[in-house]
């Protein structure tokens, strides 16, 4: 009686996410509302000289990161400011929330994936609080960041404009 009365007699859903065929393309959405810049204006060198790897980035508008992909979370950093995706067609896309927000300990952070799971473009991530990672780190600045790119025949962005997250389309990585 008490499980019914408090619904804990309701099984957990499990969402199922279909995963697209492997084509050889990925298009890959911007991961937050915002203006989507060239990594060169990352104020981190590691990002803005690309040593880990060719991408965009994304100056959020608000603390919520989507996918930018259907994949599986293969990497969720302990902070919560950093999260790894691979797609169906074996590309690597890294989301790495602000410039030196890992030395927040994953004050601000809100996870809604683990690694193992399976996501789709535009299922929510991470929530941070742009006021705090604003108080706290450098830059709420967000780069995407493919980090296979041995895996990558080409690479198209669009840069300089508005983006909604899961829906504007940023990259598009063709795989070798």
């Amino acid at each position: 009686m008490l499980k019914k009365l408090f619904g804990l007699d309701k099984k957990e859903e499990s969402k199922e996410v279909e995963m697209p065929e492997a084509d050889g393309k990925d298009l890959l959405a911007s991961p937050a509302n915002g203006e989507v810049v060239p990594l060169s204006e990352v104020p981190d060198p590691t990002f803005a000289e690309k040593m880990m790897g060719d991408g965009v980035a994304v100056k959020p508008s608000e603390g919520l990161i989507v996918s930018p992909v259907h994949g599986e979370i293969v990497q969720l950093f302990p902070t919560k400011h950093a999260v790894g995706i691979k797609t169906v067609n074996g590309i690597e896309v890294l989301i790495h929330i602000g410039i030196e927000t890992v030395n927040m300990q994953g004050d601000g952070f809100k996870a809604f994936v683990s690694e193992g799971d399976k996501v789709a473009k535009g299922d929510k991530l991470v929530e941070f609080d742009m006021n705090l990672v604003n108080e706290k780190a450098e830059s709420t600045i967000t780069p995407i960041i493919i980090t296979n790119g041995d895996a990558v025949d080409s690479l198209e962005k669009q840069e300089n404009v508005q983006a909604t997250g899961g829906e504007t389309i940023v990259m598009t990585v063709h795989s070798k």
